[in-house]
């Protein structure tokens, strides 16, 4: 029969106890962010086209400061020394690498070519749709680096599996991604520059990451005080950093919206059904494998959730800030923390049910 985990750990991680007044409202943000870039887009727009002009080997330099502001401070929180513990969480890390890898990327592929490509198509911009498929596939294929941390401590998940599940999927992004995003860009006949794409995980994934670690030491060298003080200051600054970003986004692709305000509400079903496929298929594998229910919580939320800061990053690197792409990963952001705090609610209440499964499996 299989057994349950070890007794879960209660310390907590070293972020946020709770979600903050920013994340909490991030989606009323984002809908202000629709709001002000498409009128600023259109009083002006000169302005704008100034600043996508800004570009250095297809890199937009504005937002590649932008992006760095944005996810550095989250990479903050990674302890690749959590590494080590990957052993004692081996059953509900093979779910959860399971999901990330294996069945995340390539549901939303067949999602976006199901709802993209044939169901909504007819009432789609057609010299869109491949980009809107390639945005929905940068989505999903990285697993969500930072909130998750938020949603683990929701669901009074183990901190220390959340903390060496980030730091595995992590560095497993840096070699995974690429090649994710370039089969099935492919597959879907979308045509990808490799050249562009490894820039693209250089600039957001290697470089931030290997500053943010180098920069944490220094910050723990002064004390773990300091360290978590900090951190909660430059959470400000990481928020700010992505909604302005999405403020340039929407001024470019504020034309397309006014044209067709639908289209959001349409990139957001295939992204809703990937949520709640992927976390309802995390939380099941866990519980048929005895996993106790504070590693399947957590583990549930790192199998749906999305790192849509590298999503949105790369999707301009490949496509423009015009694209369908780019406003597709917007629409992840979107709904990110209404959806997500869901799943944490649908987690909670249904760990009585849970629990009861495994007693069942240990009798």
């Amino acid at each position: 029969m299989p057994r349950t985990d070890f007794v879960c750990a209660q310390a907590a991680i070293p972020a946020r106890s709770a979600i903050s007044f920013f994340e909490r409202y991030l989606t009323v943000w984002v809908g202000l962010c629709i709001v002000t870039g498409v009128t600023l887009g259109q009083l002006f727009p000169g302005l704008f086209r100034a600043v996508a002009a800004l570009e250095v080997a297809k890199v937009n330099l504005p937002v590649g400061v932008l992006i760095w502001v944005m996810m550095i401070p989250m990479l903050l929180k990674i302890d690749f020394a959590a590494l080590g513990q990957v052993k004692s969480h081996a059953r509900g890390i093979g779910v959860t690498l399971f999901v990330n890898w294996a069945v995340k990327p390539f549901s939303m592929a067949l999602l976006g070519w199901i709802f993209i490509r044939h169901v909504f198509a007819p009432i789609l911009p057609p010299e869109q749709i491949d980009s809107y498929i390639a945005g929905l596939i940068l989505l999903a294929a990285a697993p969500c680096t930072a909130m998750v941390f938020v949603w683990s401590q929701l669901c009074r998940g183990d901190p220390y599996f959340t903390l060496s599940q980030v730091a595995l999927n992590d560095s497993i992004m840096v070699v995974a991604f690429a090649p994710i995003v370039a089969l099935l860009l492919g597959l879907s006949s979308i045509t990808v520059p490799w050249d562009t794409l490894l820039t693209s995980v250089g600039l957001y994934i290697v470089v931030p990451v290997a500053i943010a670690q180098a920069w944490r030491r220094a910050l723990l060298a002064r004390g773990v005080e300091h360290f978590e003080a900090i951190v909660a200051r430059l959470g400000a600054c990481s928020i700010s950093a992505l909604l302005l970003t999405l403020v340039l986004l929407f001024a470019f692709q504020g034309e397309a919206i006014i044209r067709q305000p639908v289209v959001i509400a349409l990139l957001a079903v295939p992204i809703l059904i990937q949520v709640v496929l992927n976390s309802g298929l995390a939380y099941w594998l866990n519980r048929r494998m005895g996993v106790q229910h504070c590693i399947a919580g957590p583990s549930a939320l790192i199998g749906a959730s999305n790192f849509f800061e590298l999503a949105v990053a790369t999707a301009i690197s490949l496509f423009g800030f015009r694209s369908g792409a780019a406003l597709a990963t917007v629409v992840g952001v979107l709904i990110e923390v209404p959806v997500m705090l869901a799943v944490v609610a649908v987690v909670n209440r249904s760990q009585g049910w849970y629990e009861a499964g495994l007693a069942t499996q240990r009798s």
